[in-house]
């Protein structure tokens, strides 16, 4: 199974490697002894992100999650960079492509399928919901110190 290449990390920054997106197919999720989530990686603990989790899912033509799902605290920005498919929320199913961006609630009933010919991929973000603020979004700093290569 692959594993994601640590790049490179200091005390304020952390930068990993998860490979080329058309070699996905080459991880897989184990959540269980009977439940194996082929092509998806995780990457928040290799990053040791503190406020969110993200990964990466490549879905073969004609495969899907195979089940619903919902979170108890997370809402999920999910971004589709290559392929088509089909994503369904509460029973409503609407396409998907490369370019799309769903974000879907923590009670939204959530499932993914590639009904096309080339692999499906996306990035998924997970975050508590109802925590960003107005004061959040003035958060960055733009210093006046020259960037230096």
């Amino acid at each position: 199974m692959k594993q994601i290449e640590k790049v490179a990390e200091a005390k304020n920054f952390a930068a990993v490697n998860v490979g080329k997106l058309s070699g996905l197919g080459e991880y897989e999720l184990q959540l269980g002894p009977d439940v194996k989530i082929p092509g998806k990686v995780f990457g928040g603990a290799a990053l040791k992100a503190t406020g969110s989790e993200f990964s990466f899912q490549s879905f073969r033509p004609g495969t899907e999650t195979g089940f619903l799902h919902t979170h108890k605290n997370h809402e999920e920005l999910y971004f589709f960079l290559s392929g088509k498919g089909e994503f369904q929320v509460d029973g409503q199913v609407f396409p998907v492509e490369d370019g799309s961006v769903v974000r879907v609630s923590p009670e939204g009933k959530r499932s993914v399928r590639n009904n096309g010919g080339v692999p499906l991929v996306m990035l998924c973000i997970q975050y508590k919901a109802d925590t960003f603020t107005a004061e959040d979004a003035a958060d960055g700093n733009i210093l006046s110190e020259p960037v230096k290569w």
